[in-house]
C-alpha cells in the first residue's frame, strides 16, 4: 500500500440539479477508504443560467470560447462549488489543511466527441484560489487530444470500488442524464461507454408535462401508470448510435422526447423509460460477456420502473449500489477525487477500452492557490 492521500471530489452531472461532494482516502490504486458525502442543490437562478449556457454552447466550435452567457455561468458555478466545499468541510469537521487535492469536474454544457470537442464550465484556478487548496481540473482534454471520446471517465474508479466483490464479469451502470456502463472482466479488464439516454428525456418530459412544477418522475410512478408504446421503442432502437461499436459517448441533447410528444403524460413517461432501458439492453449485447449483475448508481437508480425495465429487457439482475455497501449518489464525486489523486501521481485515468484513446493516459491540469 502506498501513501494515502485525502481528496475531495466535486461532480455536477447532466441533470444540472446540484453538486455532489465526496471525500476519500486513497493510494490511487486499490486502496479506497470512503468518507462523508453530501449533495448541495443549485439555486433556481444558477440552473437557469446553466440552461441558457447549454443552449448557447450548441453553436461553439472552440472549447475555450466563453461568450458572456457562458462566462457568467462559469463564474457562478465555480463560486457555488467553493461555497459548498467550505460548508462541507465545516459541517463534517474536516480540517482544510488535511485535504491534499480537490478533483473538479465542472458542469458539462457540450460534449461532441465526433468533433473532439467537450466543454465543462468551471474555472479551476479560481476555485483553487477561493479554497486555498490544490485543484485538478479539465480531466477530459488530454484523452480527446489522443483520439479518445473524453468519456466516460469513472470506470477506473468503478474497478477500484468493487474490487472486493466476487462477481465477474460485473457491470456498473451510472444512470445520470446520460447512462453509461462499465464492464469489469474476470481479470479486471475494462470496457465502458455511454449506452444512451438515462434520465434526461424522462426528466425533460416530466418538466414539460407538469409546467416545470416537477423535475423528475419520483420512483418512476408516472411511468408505472402508463403504457409503453413498443412501436416507438423499436423505432428508437434503430438509431445509428446503437449500432456503433464502443467506446462511444453522447451529449445530453443527442436525443429528444419528440417521439412521444403526442402521448399522454403517463404513456410518454412509460415509453421514454422503456427507451432508456432498451438502450442499456442493446449496449449489453455489445460486451464480450454479459455481466452476472449490474450495480446501479446515479439518480436514475431510484427510479424503480426504470431499473425494473432494464432488468426485464436485459435479463440481468440490477441492484442499487447500496445493496453492495456503496453510496449510489456519491460514486461519481468519489471518482473525481480518485482521478485527481491518480493525476497527481501520473497514473492513467483513461484507456483504449473505456474512451478509445490510443493508449492508457493520465490527464488533468493542476491549479495551485499561489497561482496568479
Amino acid at each position: 500500500m502506498g501513501l494515502l492521500m485525502r481528496a475531495i471530489g466535486l461532480m455536477s452531472g447532466t441533470s444540472m440539479d446540484g453538486i455532489d461532494v465526496a471525500m476519500i482516502e486513497t493510494d490511487g490504486n486499490d486502496v479506497v477508504r470512503r468518507g462523508p458525502a453530501r449533495t448541495f442543490d443549485y439555486a433556481s437562478d444558477v440552473r437557469a443560467s446553466l440552461a441558457e449556457a447549454m443552449s448557447r454552447a450548441r453553436s461553439m466550435t472552440e472549447r475555450a470560447e466563453r461568450p458572456d452567457v457562458l462566462r457568467f455561468a462559469e463564474q457562478r458555478v465555480t463560486e457555488r462549488h467553493a461555497e459548498v466545499v467550505e460548508i462541507f468541510l465545516r459541517e463534517e469537521g474536516i480540517a482544510k489543511d488535511s485535504v491534499n487535492v480537490v478533483g473538479f469536474h465542472g458542469q458539462t454544457v457540450l460534449h461532441r466527441p465526433e468533433d473532439a470537442l467537450t466543454v465543462q464550465l468551471g474555472d479551476g484556478p479560481l476555485l483553487s484560489r477561493l479554497l486555498e487548496l490544490p485543484v485538478v481540473f479539465d480531466l477530459r482534454a488530454a484523452d480527446m487530444a489522443h483520439g479518445g471520446q473524453g468519456a466516460p471517465l469513472a470506470p477506473v474508479y468503478h474497478r477500484a470500488m468493487v474490487g472486493a466483490l466476487p462477481q465477474r464479469p460485473l457491470g456498473v451502470l451510472n444512470i445520470g442524464g446520460v447512462a453509461n456502463i462499465t464492464w469489469i472482466g474476470r481479470d479486471g479488464e475494462l470496457i465502458a461507454f455511454d449506452t444512451g439516454p438515462g434520465s434526461a428525456l424522462i426528466d425533460d418530459w416530466v418538466a414539460r408535462c407538469s409546467g416545470r412544477t416537477a423535475s423528475f418522475d419520483v420512483d418512476g410512478a408516472l411511468a408505472a401508470s402508463g403504457t409503453v408504446n413498443e412501436d416507438v421503442v423499436r423505432f428508437f432502437a434503430r438509431h445509428a448510435y446503437f449500432a456503433e461499436r464502443p467506446p462511444k459517448s453522447l451529449d445530453r441533447n443527442s436525443f429528444f422526447w419528440d417521439l412521444v410528444e403526442w402521448m399522454s403524460p403517463q404513456d410518454g413517461a412509460a415509453t421514454l423509460t422503456a427507451m432508456s432501458a432498451e438502450a442499456v439492453a442493446l449496449g449489453l449485447k455489445q460486451l464480450p460477456e454479459v455481466p452476472v449483475r449490474i450495480i446501479a448508481c446515479g439518480g436514475g437508480r431510484k427510479n424503480k420502473t426504470l431499473t425494473g425495465m432494464i432488468a426485464a429487457r436485459s435479463g440481468v439482475e440490477v441492484v442499487r449500489a447500496e445493496v453492495v455497501g456503496l453510496d449510489g449518489d456519491s460514486v461519481e464525486a468519489e471518482a473525481w477525487a480518485y482521478m485527481a489523486v491518480r493525476s497527481q501521481l501520473g497514473l492513467p485515468i483513461t484507456f483504449p477500452g473505456t474512451t478509445g484513446a490510443s493508449e492508457p493516459l493520465t490527464g488533468g491540469l493542476l491549479a495551485l492557490p499561489t497561482a496568479a
